[in-house]
């Protein structure tokens, strides 16, 4: 084993920052067997010098980030700080002075990843990301590298803890919304500003990360259709148990039947409970991957928190350590394929819609008429009044979402509809030309 150690420094000593430095010095002697060489944490750069800090040693702390990395001889930056700035100078500044970097940053990644992977390039450095997309489920490398022969066509996934809790209190406790956030908040699953989970932006950036990889194209955050779950309503939930489906936040990535172009969406959806998705409880993360040779894989695990955060950091350190010693560097960007992204207009999917209207002969013949003037075919209709008022719930067949927005927006034109409730999209029931990716769930009506 070679006997000078490989330098560490760390941006950042917060919750997984803290975690990282703790195990680096309890497990010294583990990770270097693991690397071949000791790892020494060479300084920490923090914002608040004075916060107490149990167990990080006092002596590395600072708050000069830019002096620390440009040093010269730390051979690792790990920068788990988050945001865009400073974190991207700082990233670009490591590799300048000779250091590889493990990154937990999924908005930076997801937004300035081409440009980080080609400065990594250009310096002969690496650039490892494994813990910006589900904590400290392996996902990363499985699709970079295990599946590097495969042909990915599908990733399906719930990537954020918070929200998926919360859709979990929604359907076991009939909560509403805000009732099931405060939980969520009281128990530490949300933050103070809940926004990035809640509208979808964290589970967008992962999406762009993922659909990246999986089909070796470029996809930036701009790319990813999103919506969150502070539309998604007690009677939402309800109507999904009725469908034997329940609601989850959902990150998907497809590849197109042409195999031309791909999309990336997240959005709440209605999923089949004979899906393995459905059974993700609590905050836990879970990820679905179809591919042709390997079929379906399904990763599941705790999507966030210090320790199965730091976890997939120190993997990634140990494999830029490795590298270090071999004089080699990972896989980069492997952005061959550079296909474009599809709208979402066209991606191709299944509808729950459920209308408010007049409780009067021809409501539903009016409705039905829309429906088939717009191309979108009707599965099943269900239909409840009382009072001169009555709700319908239109579940429809596969079509565009192009073609179910010009729809909704013709409904809405119908004296007769007062209002469009709601719109939830079916998800995760077979695909043709993709064989049974899982039981289908046919739709009754009542």
């Amino acid at each position: 084993m070679r006997t000078r150690p490989l330098k560490v420094a760390l941006l950042g000593c917060g919750v997984v920052g803290s975690e990282v430095a703790r195990i680096m010095t309890t497990h010294a002697d583990d990770l270097a067997a693991r690397i071949g060489a000791p790892v020494e944490l060479a300084g920490i750069a923090v914002r608040r010098p004075g916060r107490v800090r149990e167990g990080v040693p006092a002596e590395l702390v600072t708050t000069d980030a830019t002096a620390l990395v440009k040093r010269g001889d730390i051979d690792v930056v790990v920068e788990v700080i988050g945001g865009i700035e400073p974190a991207r100078s700082l990233i670009t500044t490591s590799f300048d002075h000779g250091a590889s970097v493990v990154s937990a940053n999924k908005a930076l990644v997801a937004q300035e990843g081409a440009a980080l992977h080609a400065a990594a390039e250009q310096r002969g450095a690496d650039l490892y990301y494994e813990a910006a997309v589900a904590g400290a489920i392996p996902l990363v490398r499985p699709l970079r590298e295990s599946l590097a022969g495969d042909k990915v066509n599908r990733v399906l996934g719930i990537v954020n803890g918070t929200t998926n809790f919360i859709l979990d209190r929604m359907d076991g406790s009939g909560a509403g919304y805000s009732e099931a956030l405060d939980e969520a908040t009281a128990l530490g699953y949300a933050e103070a500003d809940p926004t990035a989970d809640v509208e979808g932006f964290d589970a967008a950036a992962k999406a762009a990360i993922l659909a990246g990889i999986a089909f070796h194209t470029r996809v930036t955050l701009d790319d990813v259709h999103r919506e969150g779950i502070t539309e998604v309503t007690a009677a939402d939930i309800a109507s999904a148990k009725r469908m034997g489906c329940t609601v989850k936040l959902l990150a998907i990535c497809e590849r197109a039947a042409d195999g031309r172009s791909v999309t990336a969406r997240v959005h709440p959806a209605m999923i089949p409970l004979s899906h393995p998705l459905a059974s993700v409880r609590e905050a836990y993360n879970a990820v679905f991957v179809e591919a042709d040779a390997a079929g379906q894989l399904m990763f599941y695990g705790p999507g966030a928190g210090g320790s199965p955060t730091a976890s997939a950091v120190l993997g990634d350190l140990v494999a830029a350590c490795r590298n270090k010693l071999a004089g080699a560097t990972g896989p980069g960007e492997s952005a061959y394929s550079r296909l474009p992204v599809s709208p979402m207009g066209d991606v191709i999917t299944r509808y729950h819609i459920s209308l408010d209207v007049a409780d009067k002969p021809g409501v539903l013949a009016q409705v039905a008429t829309v429906f088939a003037e717009h191309g979108v075919s009707i599965d099943t209709v269900r239909q409840q009044g009382k009072d001169g008022e009555a709700s319908l719930v239109v579940v429809t067949h596969r079509a565009s979402d192009a073609a179910l927005s010009a729809t909704v927006e013709a409904l809405r034109r119908l004296d007769t509809v007062r209002d469009v409730a709601s719109i939830m999209r079916v998800e995760g029931e077979e695909r043709p030309g993709n064989g049974p990716a899982e039981t289908h769930q046919r739709v009754s009506g009542e």
